[in-house]
């Protein structure tokens, strides 16, 4: 029997990033909504690995100036930087924050916390809203793990990029040839 691509299938199909956004973001109460339906990810004894940092305002300032000690830049490498993070009015940096456990190890914890980014970028896009997710080099740096003051066990993952969808929309994507990623073990 064949079925057609259920609601959450399509939208994954459908989500695109978007690299341009606009000054709108959603506030506090629908963003707290968004993360509840997000952290339903399946997480193995309910340890919730993760935890989000909302940046607006100045504190995206902030990341752009860690991100510039973290190449070693000054001058204009700074406030190159500082307009990097300031390309969306929300920045959502998401951690991984690993919990003791002994049925669970740290890598499985951290898959949690990436399928958490990830759900949150699905139901963000389906919210409306545009979304990026950003990473790089810089982010597991000293000066950004002190400029988001996690903890000393706590890793970044990256950042989601929020804003208003802009009226250039992104590009569709190539669908995946999915015979090439999936492979069969016979007994």
């Amino acid at each position: 029997m064949s079925r057609e691509p259920r609601p959450a299938a399509a939208a994954m199909l459908r989500r695109r990033s978007q690299s341009s956004v606009t000054e709108e973001a959603p506030g506090r109460k629908e963003l707290l909504r968004l993360i509840e339906a997000a952290g339903s990810v399946a997480d193995h004894s309910a340890l919730h690995p993760w935890r989000i940092i909302e940046l607006r305002g100045k504190a995206r300032r902030r990341l752009g100036e860690a991100l510039a000690e973290a190449e070693g830049g000054a001058g204009n490498a700074v406030e190159k930087q500082v307009r990097k993070a300031r390309r969306a009015p929300l920045v959502l940096a998401i951690v991984f924050s690993p919990k003791p456990s002994r049925k669970v190890p740290d890598w499985e914890q951290e898959a949690v916390a990436s399928g958490v980014a990830h759900a949150l970028s699905l139901v963000l896009d389906e919210a409306g809203w545009g979304v990026f997710w950003r990473t790089g080099l810089q982010t597991r740096s000293r000066p950004v793990h002190r400029a988001h003051r996690l903890e000393p066990q706590e890793e970044l993952l990256g950042w989601l990029y929020v804003g208003g969808r802009g009226e250039r929309q992104a590009r569709a994507r190539k669908p995946i040839r999915a015979a090439r990623f999936l492979s069969r073990l016979t007994g």
